[in-house]
């Protein structure tokens, strides 16, 4: 009872958020207790900023909780992220904890800045104003899919050639990195990630379990 009534607060407060701040605010509910990632949006308001609505899944956020002992989770304030067509955010992401302090939900805010940054940018050029270039956004992926497809590219980013031209070592280095990010937690990772770095499955787990 008291977790219905917990959810219908941070439901209300959802709408009253988006009614303040406008169109251009979203508010997203994600539930943890399912551990469901294609599921995990149970609630949201102004889905149209991220192109998502209730019953989509994980984003980035969502998958380095599960990943993650709870003692070492904080809620994260004002940071960047971006959409897949390249509006760019501000973001907060509170944990909404039971009684026994178990993270239950993640009350996510983001705000389409978008507009506000190019209003900026015409006004310091008026001005004469160095530009500060933006801090490099996290992209929101509108399914788990799509979250796959970022952490393998991110990857591949942090290796800085192609698969083709990867040794066994940058190979290692891209699972790792996937292991520790929760690609892993996805369900039927294992088989995209194997036939995209050209690997077996078995190699996988054999590349996770060499020390470091």
């Amino acid at each position: 009872m008291m977790e219905d009534m917990n959810l219908e607060f941070l439901k209300r407060l959802a709408k009253g958020l988006v009614e303040h701040f406008g169109s251009h605010c979203e508010v997203v509910i994600h539930d943890l207790k399912s551990h469901n990632l294609q599921k995990t949006i149970i609630a949201i308001e102004n889905g149209h900023v991220t192109n998502r609505k209730i019953g989509d899944g994980a984003s980035h956020i969502v998958l380095d909780t599960l990943n993650h002992q709870e003692e070492e989770l904080e809620d994260a304030i004002g940071y960047l992220t971006k959409t897949h067509d390249g509006r760019v955010l501000k973001s907060s992401s509170i944990y909404i904890r039971d009684e026994k302090g178990e993270p239950q939900y993640i009350f996510c805010i983001n705000y389409d800045m978008t507009q506000l940054t190019i209003a900026e940018s015409a006004i310091k050029s008026l001005l004469n104003l160095e530009s500060t270039p933006c801090t490099e956004a996290e992209e929101i992926p509108t399914n788990v899919n799509d979250l796959l497809d970022d952490l393998i590219e991110e990857s591949v980013k942090r290796i800085g050639k192609p698969v083709a031209l990867m040794s066994k070592e940058d190979k290692i280095s891209c699972i790792r990195f996937l292991n520790d990010a929760g690609a892993f937690l996805i369900t039927k990772s294992g088989d995209k990630i194997s036939t995209y770095f050209g690997i077996s499955k078995y190699s996988i787990y054999n590349y996770i379990d060499i020390k470091r």
